[in-house]
């Protein structure tokens, strides 16, 4: 009697997982693709890549093709952002424009101002007495003390008021610019019952002097103001009586309203 063989048979594994499992990496690779396509900012590229996965997927047709998704477009905050700066470039290159024409004003106005009390001066002798400089933050008029005053006293002389009136009648017909009236000393102490210190003496001087420039009416106050600076801002050396005399001065600064640098006067 023959034995039975036994046969033995393998066993197959189970592979139906594969196709779910294959349509999951499917769709995680359409997800990547999405997500890839929707980081750039071109929106025809993107188009092009939900049509090709709309006719891989569904035959050129499904849910892709009815997609509320907007297309991509250069960020609004980008293009607002462009604007605002193209428009603050815009805005300075303005206001360069107009401190230009402001600047080149103002020096054309001093300049014509400068003339007329060249004129003056040599008209009257006073080229000893008196000189004007022009910079780029003011016109200077500087007055020798003893064109003004007598020693150790701040009472305008005099015969030096018609001085004063005729710088009067010159820088009213410039009341838009602030002016400053400033007085100096030399270094020789002063201590007397009105004046102890060189201080004093100079503010005094300085007072005085704007006071009377301010008789006639004809200027606004409000654009001016008096300083005294005693002996702390010489000109000259001090050492000798030529050099001490040029330092013992008023100055009279017709200051500009803008700078070459666009910065404004610091008289308010």
């Amino acid at each position: 009697m023959k034995k039975k063989r036994h046969e033995h048979h393998e066993e197959h594994i189970d592979e139906t997982w594969l196709i779910p499992y294959a349509d999951l990496l499917t769709l995680l690779l359409a997800l990547f693709i999405i997500l890839f396509a929707s980081s750039q900012i071109d929106s025809k590229k993107f188009e092009q890549i939900m049509k090709g996965l709309n006719s891989g997927f569904n035959g050129g047709t499904g849910m892709f093709e009815q997609s509320n998704m907007v297309p991509l477009t250069v960020s609004p905050n980008i293009e607002k952002k462009k604007e605002d700066e193209k428009k603050k470039n815009e805005q300075e290159s303005q206001q360069e424009q107009q401190m230009k024409a402001l600047h080149d004003k103002e020096m054309q106005d001093l300049k014509e101002l400068q003339q007329k009390l060249d004129g003056y001066i040599k008209d009257n002798g006073l080229l000893s007495q008196l000189e004007t400089k022009l910079n780029e933050d003011m016109l200077k008029i500087t007055i020798r003390d003893n064109a003004l005053f007598q020693s150790g006293s701040a009472e305008v002389k005099q015969e030096s008021q018609v001085l004063a009136q005729s710088i009067t009648s010159m820088l009213s017909g410039y009341n838009q610019y602030n002016v400053e009236v400033a007085g100096f000393t030399d270094n020789v102490p002063i201590n007397t019952r009105e004046f102890q210190s060189n201080w004093d003496l100079s503010a005094k001087r300085s007072l005085n002097f704007m006071k009377l420039l301010m008789q006639n009416g004809k200027i606004d106050p409000a654009h001016y103001r008096s300083i005294g600076y005693g002996e702390y801002q010489p000109i000259d050396t001090n050492d000798t009586a030529e050099g001490r005399a040029k330092n013992r001065r008023v100055e009279v600064n017709i200051i500009r309203q803008i700078n070459s640098a666009g910065a404004k006067s610091f008289i308010p």
